[in-house]
């Protein structure tokens, strides 16, 4: 379990969920024999329901994976998807899925670091999805805010990591310093007063990032 909630909770909601069929399913599958991490189930859906209500037409990605994520949000909107990741393997992986799902024209995959390719963009997004270098958030987050347009989201994921984060209890010596990092990029976007943030307990945590209103 996430060790975010107590697990009868969290058993409940993902219950609650309809499994997945076609695409996802099959992406769902090969990463779990493959031991490659995608976005936990109610993550999934989280995703799902931000693009449905937001509408985007322009999504940014950071962590492409094997491009479940990135075909997800492309299946449940009609935006043109940019995903950044800096592993060669799982880019080749990822181009072959979005390929043969018939998604070539609308998700583009850059191939660099994260920070890297981010310096190197120009163009506005409607939402910006963070799931790549846990110990990164704050450095990537000042070059997302730049590229986000006014009235748009950033949504990060991992931010509760295994509940370290939040208690001590759980904390894994090793994991320290992501832990750390991890604060200090809760601790940004929660005290900043030109910024609107939510930190929701679900899958691994995910904190979700707006502008405020200049008239606020």
């Amino acid at each position: 379990m996430s060790k975010i909630m107590y697990d009868y909770i969290e058993d409940y909601i993902r219950n609650l969920i309809p499994e997945t069929k076609g695409i996802l399913n099959e992406l769902e599958e090969y990463a779990h024999i493959n031991n490659v991490p995608i976005v936990q189930k109610e993550t999934g859906k989280f995703l799902e329901l931000m693009v449905k209500i937001k509408r985007p037409l322009k999504i940014l990605e950071l962590g492409t994976a094997i491009g479940y994520s990135s075909i997800l949000m492309a299946i449940n909107s009609e935006a043109e998807i940019t995903t950044i990741d800096r592993s060669e393997e799982m880019i080749k992986i990822a181009s072959e899925n979005i390929k043969k799902y018939g998604f070539e024209d609308r998700i583009k995959i850059i191939c660099n670091d994260c920070l890297e390719a981010l310096k190197e963009l120009n163009d506005e997004y409607d939402i910006i999805f963070i799931d790549a270098g846990k110990g990164h958030y704050s450095d990537f987050f000042h070059e997302c805010l730049r590229l986000l347009k006014q009235d748009g989201i950033v949504i990060a994921d991992n931010v509760l990591f295994r509940g370290m984060v939040a208690s001590n209890e759980l904390l894994q010596r090793r994991k320290i310093t992501i832990v750390k990092r991890m604060r200090k990029y809760l601790d940004m976007v929660s005290n900043n007063d030109d910024l609107i943030t939510t930190v929701i307990p679900m899958g691994d945590g995910i904190a979700v990032t707006t502008r405020r209103n200049k008239n606020e």
